[in-house]
């Protein structure tokens, strides 16, 4: 993300689709021939009925991540889906006098960018507002490199009666599309912690609260003089879905590739702090980065906010940014038998922390500037124990139809990609997988 080369060619060129189209290697020789409506195939959707909470994380997963467990597993594929919409819906085209807008009206979003059916309709279209203050020459620039605001997602509730029965409950998803913007990517280097205010502290003074990356919360509360700020467009939203359906079983699903898998985590945080009201909140994210350290996992946790990341060991943009200092003292014992039983491969994940002296561990934790602890549970998957995919590289590795592909073959740690999962690659525009 970081190197020269890359930076080089993103300044002089203009960045159409810029992380798809680099994270997308393998569909590239097809690009002129795809159909952007193919959907994602899998079996048809098991009802959840009283389990629902289940699969929504209240018992964080245990017993269903290492074996996967198939309804999981097409859980996780339902709101990698979402996400995809997102990608599909965004215009990457700078030249374009809609360049970063939403390409479809509300009403037809899913069915246009392949997803018929869903039982879900869109209520709110989300922008995210970088805060990088401009320099004076940007004028000269082309327009493209200046845009401040972007759409990066939508609000969707579930109205189908059906699939409300199916799910056992009435379900809001948020779903975030990952970077696109040059704004966006600046943002994304700004990988230094600063604090969150809670419960009305200050967020200078209090040393002991929660922080984040200085980048993703600019993008979270960041407004112009002609746009909101994202969370802003969150809080109008969920209050005014709190007050239509509060009294009726709900939940908040808060999904996002990349970029947004940080911006989902902040805005599950933000919207427990926020509502006293707010139903169970789940994150389920897909590479995402890390977000904040070991207090806002506390708060997180403390919350009860319950966060699913798919974490692809290959994948270098979810070892970044910062370091992990993580001796896990403050866990008690039954949580590190549910990490060691859930979180797949994770030993082969490279954390800065027990190798390190502790004189260097305290002094790091103590700066609280680099010091960042990974959340939630995890489902680690890897490129290399897939046999259809090609190449193992930091392009096709951060992929969203990558991370899809890897769901719907996984198996279990011992047993890592299923025969019967099979990867169909064509001239479509998306992924299509079958599940038997």
């Amino acid at each position: 993300m970081k190197g020269s080369s890359t930076t080089t060619s993103f300044v002089s060129q203009a960045p159409k689709n810029w992380e798809r189209l680099l994270l997308d290697p393998i569909h590239q020789q097809h690009h002129q021939n795809q159909n952007p409506h193919s959907p994602v195939q899998t079996t048809r959707p098991f009802r959840l009925g009283k389990r629902w909470m289940e699969y929504q994380g209240i018992r964080n997963w245990d017993g269903l991540l290492d074996p996967l467990d198939d309804n999981l597993r097409r859980e996780i594929l339902r709101y990698g889906e979402f996400v995809e919409a997102a990608y599909t819906s965004y215009d990457f085209e700078p030249s374009s006098p809609t360049y970063a807008t939403c390409r479809f009206p509300k009403s037809t979003l899913l069915d246009r960018s392949g997803l018929p059916e869903t039982g879900y309709r869109l209520t709110k279209n989300l922008r995210a507002t970088s805060g990088i203050q401009l320099p004076r020459w940007v004028d000269r620039a082309p327009s493209w490199m200046a845009t401040q605001s972007s759409w990066i997602g939508y609000v969707a509730v579930c109205q189908d009666k059906e699939e409300i029965s199916r799910l056992g409950r009435r379900d809001v998803v948020i779903a975030y599309r990952g970077t696109a913007t040059c704004l966006e990517w600046l943002e994304n280097l700004r990988a230094t912690l600063t604090h969150l205010p809670t419960d009305g502290s200050d967020p200078v003074t209090d040393v002991s609260g929660p922080m984040v990356e200085s980048g993703f919360l600019s993008l979270y509360t960041s407004k112009s003089a002609m746009s909101p700020s994202l969370q802003e467009m969150i809080h109008e939203e969920i209050k005014r879905l709190l007050e239509t359906y509060g009294d009726e079983p709900l939940s908040l699903t808060i999904t996002g590739h990349s970029l947004g898998a940080a911006l989902a985590t902040l805005t599950a945080y933000d919207i427990k702090t926020s509502f006293k009201r707010a139903p169970m909140v789940t994150v389920i994210s897909f590479g995402g980065p890390r977000v904040g350290n070991r207090n806002f996992r506390q708060h997180l946790e403390n919350q009860g906010t319950k966060v699913l990341r798919i974490v692809n060991s290959d994948d270098l943009i979810t070892k970044v940014p910062g370091f992990v200092i993580d001796n896990n003292e403050d866990e008690d014992e039954d949580d590190d038998e549910n990490h060691e039983d859930n979180d797949v491969s994770k030993k082969e994940d490279v954390q800065v922390g027990p190798s390190l002296p502790s004189w260097i561990q305290k002094r790091m934790e103590d700066t609280q500037l680099w010091s960042y602890a990974e959340v939630g549970r995890e489902l680690r998957l890897r490129s290399r124990d897939s046999p259809y995919l090609n190449s193992i590289n930091v392009a096709t590795c951060h992929e969203l139809k990558t991370y899809l592909h890897l769901v719907n073959g996984f198996v279990s740690s011992t047993c890592p990609f299923r025969a019967t999962a099979r990867r169909v690659l064509g001239h479509n525009h998306r992924e299509k997988v079958k599940t038997h």
